[in-house]
């Protein structure tokens, strides 16, 4: 699904030289649910933007659903995120003045859906989030744990086949923040491939493999983690 072959990706100002990825290399088969854990200043963002296409890399080879990216157009990097990649980060970033119904919609008419399949793509991902009978609600109008359903939602209407997700419980208590990996475990399991950046070393142990990156490396190989007996610890803590 996802091949990082020796990566690397440096930035440069004047005379200065910061290398945030190093000889990078990460397999992700399809349907995995990976975690990315490492100290600030380690290269998780740069990965992170690097998968989503959202930056260049300086050197390496990268490979999503089977197609080389390396050398791909800005336009065709935006065609293969839209079609292929949903994003949820820490912020929601959901417009305040549209209700969530709308919220949703926003990608999917700059995709040119029809007027229907918006409709019934927009009506499925607010059940499978569990707020259909909020679609006229405003973003003001929930807790921050429904106000990152709907940002997950969003990311899900576009029915990508694997998902970021940057600090997706940052902003939220342990409560709320149990909620949503438990969507995002289900939303795994009905197939989804999710990659997930967290500081928190407890949801980092909820995927089912992590991933530890140290001075733009991946430091420690990959550990099979067990999510359900976390989840029940948290769930009871």
């Amino acid at each position: 699904m996802l091949s990082m072959q020796n990566i690397s990706m440096v930035y440069r100002a004047d005379l200065v030289e910061t290398h945030a990825l190093r000889e990078f290399s990460l397999e992700v088969k399809e349907g995995e649910f990976v975690s990315v854990t490492g100290p600030s200043g380690s290269g998780k963002t740069t990965f992170l933007n690097i998968a989503g296409l959202l930056e260049q890399f300086t050197d390496g080879r990268y490979e999503l659903d089977g197609r080389d990216v390396s050398a791909l157009t800005d336009s065709e990097c935006s065609a293969v995120r839209n079609e292929k990649i949903g994003f949820v980060f820490q912020s929601f970033n959901l417009i305040p003045d549209l209700n969530l119904f709308d919220n949703v919609d926003v990608p999917l008419r700059y995709r040119g859906f029809n007027s229907a399949e918006r409709k019934r793509r927009i009506e499925k991902v607010l059940e499978t989030v569990g707020l259909a009978s909020r679609m006229k609600h405003l973003p003001s109008q929930l807790s921050g744990g429904q106000q990152q359903r709907v940002a997950i939602a969003r990311a899900l209407a576009g029915e990508p086949r694997f998902l970021l997700a940057d600090e997706p419980t940052g902003n939220l208590d342990s409560q709320m923040a149990l909620s949503v990996m438990e969507l995002i475990s289900e939303i795994n399991r009905s197939g989804t491939t999710i990659i997930m950046v967290t500081h928190d070393p407890v949801l980092a142990e909820m995927a089912s493999r992590n991933v530890h990156i140290l001075d733009g490396r991946v430091s420690n190989g990959d550990q099979e983690t067990t999510a359900e007996p976390l989840l029940s610890q948290v769930a009871t803590a």
